[in-house]
């Protein structure tokens, strides 16, 4: 009866992505086209809040920003004061919203400190009005000696993240921590029906922890590049064997950092989709705005209804 509910789940699912149209997969916002990588992108509840990664083409240099929707349009992108010389990215705000995660090689201490390798940090707020908190290293047994990537919390804290160890089972894997007593657990690693030996990363897990979004590389039932992939848990709280998302939502292109809005059921993600074309051009303006708003093969955050039951 149990294998029969979840494959009647991942067929609702199936059935959804085939109906959708490559239409339906949209850019998240014009505003953001000035930019040349996008990536990493968290949206709050209300849907007037937003927080997503700026990196130069090299991807040498990246920054965290914001942007706030008021009168149904979003602001002017502004970077998070918090931001230095080294490197930010992957935003993932707490399900009260007032904790906003991140990754981050700054070091502990202070600026003049060496540089450190990847871990996850965390800024503070007590509202929406108020300003964020100097970042704080969230510690071990989180963050290790290893880099730490793509934090992603549930409701009741348990966090879910990328990390490449030795002990793991392939290049990527998606390990979490749960939250007890008030303090983090050891990292464990999810299951073989999650990771593999390739590479699995960019997990967003689920409120509930009742399913997980991440992505793989290069996989034999993929589509090329970077697939999404879902895992739901069974009744006896075990994760099923990862399916592949499809198209449209996956193409040859990379697809990666899945965000799910479970109020409103839509998917984001990053994709590095090409659908840009040669034509004729009537100017200079023309054609920089066609390379600028069209899927141009450069990392840009897009959004999908996707309905997961």
């Amino acid at each position: 009866m149990i294998r029969i509910r979840l494959l009647i789940s991942f067929i609702f699912i199936s059935n959804v992505l085939l109906a959708q149209n490559e239409t339906d997969i949209i850019q998240f916002d014009k505003t953001l086209n000035q930019f040349y990588n996008v990536r990493d992108f968290c949206i709050s509840k209300d849907g007037d809040e937003a927080f997503f990664t700026l990196q130069s083409p090299d991807q040498k240099i990246s920054q965290l920003a914001y942007i706030t929707k008021e009168n149904n349009e979003w602001s002017k992108p502004e970077l998070l004061p918090f931001c230095d010389s080294h490197m930010y990215l992957e935003p993932f705000l707490s399900f009260n919203e007032n904790r906003l995660f991140f990754v981050s090689d700054r070091p502990i201490r202070n600026a003049t400190d060496t540089k450190k390798n990847f871990d996850i940090w965390f800024v503070d707020r007590k509202n929406k009005n108020d300003e964020w908190s100097e970042p704080k290293n969230i510690g071990k047994p989180v963050n290790s000696e290893l880099d730490e990537f793509y934090p992603s919390v549930s409701k009741n804290n348990n966090i879910y993240f990328t990390m490449i160890s030795s002990n793991g089972l392939g290049k990527d894997d998606l390990y979490f921590c749960k939250w007890e007593n008030d303090k983090y657990s050891n990292p464990v690693l999810l299951s073989e029906n999650i990771n593999s030996a390739g590479y699995e990363f960019n997990a967003f897990i689920s409120e509930k922890e009742d399913f997980i979004l991440f992505s793989r590389y290069n996989e034999k039932d993929g589509q090329g590049s970077g697939d999404l992939y879902i895992s739901k848990k069974d009744t006896n709280g075990n994760w099923t064997k990862a399916t592949n998302l499809g198209a449209p939502i996956n193409t040859k292109y990379m697809e990666y950092c899945p965000f799910y809005d479970e109020k409103n059921q839509v998917l984001y993600f990053t994709s590095k989709r090409n659908n840009s074309t040669p034509r004729k051009f009537n100017d200079i303006s023309d054609f920089k705005k066609y390379l600028s708003e069209s899927n141009n093969g450069l990392s840009k955050i897009y959004k999908t209804p996707l309905k997961i039951e």
